[in-house]
């Protein structure tokens, strides 16, 4: 009787574990065949991502011209600008006591950029003596921010001087690529496409691949800010893979002359190669907006830091960038606007966007507090965004075809060494939002007031 209640018993419990089993298996299966789904339909999502913004980047004639491949280069350049920010974010000015900082970052500005300021005007004419210049070139600058990058990841590990030579070679070289890749716009132009277009829809992918990056770099920069450094690295060496996978087509000068800056700042140094007086009269407008933007980025990193608003004192990284992501947001904006305002004069736009400038930085500098210093950032992102569009359309329109391409390269120095004057100015001032806003305001005013004074004068 026993044995026989044993037996029956055991022979429940091993039905009982035959049935977990079979149900364990099902369940198994069902779990693989959803996880199965999932990734199929993860899948199809990054893929239906893929092809839409191929074809957004292969239309009209984008694909066939090359333009595509530079579209997709910036969007490299973008997502590892935005990882080298969010890793810097945490260490250049937030871990270095703030009067040491400046110091060392006024040293190595001048160091780094002053150079860059004397050659840069003769690195077109240099590159056009040489087959594949071009491409090599924004190559290059990929390849020398992929190094700093390691460069960084190390020296933030070990907290080591390298951090701010290093730091400041990466600013250069992202200044170098905007130059560079300036020249190679109007080469890999689609006849369907004019000027104003392609550059939005470049700027477009690199807002893009920032927006895709930075919370990437974030997610990487849980384990270190060295982390999201070596995400960097990696974002650089692909960038620096597609600069040379350029079309040929990018170092090619045919039938092109070369413009000097004399001529771009108004000059005429040849009766062929000059400027005409309209490009003269945005780019000045422009210098204004670059400048303001080279001020703001090295003022108010420290000013944030140094003096955060009441109720922010232990998150001046949050503050500092709620004012950066409000000068994104209006770029953003600027770029849409730009597609949109058909109609409007860029002559009329660009000096537009220089007053409105001057006015908000005299507000600000008025009235400083959080609300208006989002506002200056919001202003400054669209001004610099619609005023750099509208510049591009006037050098597409009045600059003679066999000149245009130097006349864009050298433009876009001109504008990077404005914002290199601003930097500086930025870092000399005292942190004193009123006195240094103030002194802003004042010169952005005076350089409106010298820009309509030199207006042309002759309808254009």
């Amino acid at each position: 009787m026993a044995n026989e209640r044993a037996r029956g018993i055991a022979e429940g419990t091993t039905n009982a574990a035959r049935a977990t089993a079979r149900g364990t298996k099902r369940a198994a299966g069902a779990s693989a065949r959803g996880a199965r789904k999932a990734g199929a339909a993860s899948g199809r999502a990054a893929g239906y991502t893929f092809r839409q913004a191929r074809r957004a980047t292969h239309a009209e004639g984008a694909g066939d011209s090359g333009l595509s491949r530079l579209i997709e280069l910036h969007a490299f350049n973008a997502a590892g600008d935005a990882a080298l920010a969010v890793a810097l974010a945490g260490t250049l000015f937030f871990q270095v006591p703030t009067g040491e900082a400046r110091d060392q970052i006024a040293l190595f500005l001048g160091l780094t950029m002053l150079p860059f300021a004397i050659v840069a005007p003769l690195i077109g004419p240099f590159l056009d003596r040489f087959s594949y210049g071009r491409r090599w070139a924004i190559g290059a600058t990929m390849a020398l921010r992929a190094f700093l990058c390691w460069v960084l990841a190390d020296a933030v590990a070990n907290e080591s001087f390298a951090l701010f030579p290093a730091a400041l070679g990466a600013l250069v070289a992202s200044k170098a690529y905007g130059v560079t890749r300036a020249s190679a716009v109007p080469r890999l132009l689609p006849r369907r496409l004019n000027l104003v277009k392609a550059n939005s829809r470049i700027s477009l992918a690199g807002v893009a691949g920032a927006a895709v990056s930075a919370p990437l770099a974030v997610l990487a920069s849980t384990a270190g800010s060295q982390w999201s450094l070596r995400y960097a690295f990696l974002v650089f060496v692909g960038g620096t893979i597609l600069a040379i996978l350029l079309p040929a087509r990018v170092d090619s000068s045919l039938g092109e002359e070369q413009v000097a800056l004399t001529s771009v700042g108004g000059g005429r140094t040849r009766p062929r190669s000059y400027v005409p007086s309209s490009v003269v009269f945005a780019l000045r407008s422009n210098a204004g907006l670059r400048f303001l933007s080279g001020f703001l980025t090295m003022f108010m990193a420290f000013l944030l830091r140094d003096a955060p608003f009441p109720g922010w004192e232990d998150r001046p990284e949050l503050l500092l960038g709620l004012v950066i992501g409000a000068a994104g947001l209006g770029s953003t904006i600027g770029i849409a606007l730009g597609s949109l305002l058909k109609s409007a004069k860029p002559e009329i736009i660009v000096i537009a966007m220089l007053l409105t400038d001057a006015v908000v930085a005299v507000v600000v500098a008025l009235f400083y507090s959080l609300p208006t210093a989002v506002l200056l950032g919001l202003t400054a992102g669209l001004a610099q965004s619609l005023g750099k569009l509208s510049l591009d359309a006037l050098i597409q329109r009045d600059v003679p075809e066999r000149i245009r391409t130097s006349a864009f390269a050298r433009s876009e120095t001109l504008l990077q060494l404005s914002w290199v004057v601003g930097g500086f100015i930025g870092i000399a001032l005292p942190l004193i939002p009123q006195l240094g806003l103030g002194v802003a305001a004042a010169i952005l005013v005076s350089w409106a007031v010298f820009v309509l004074r030199a207006r042309p004068r002759a309808p254009v």
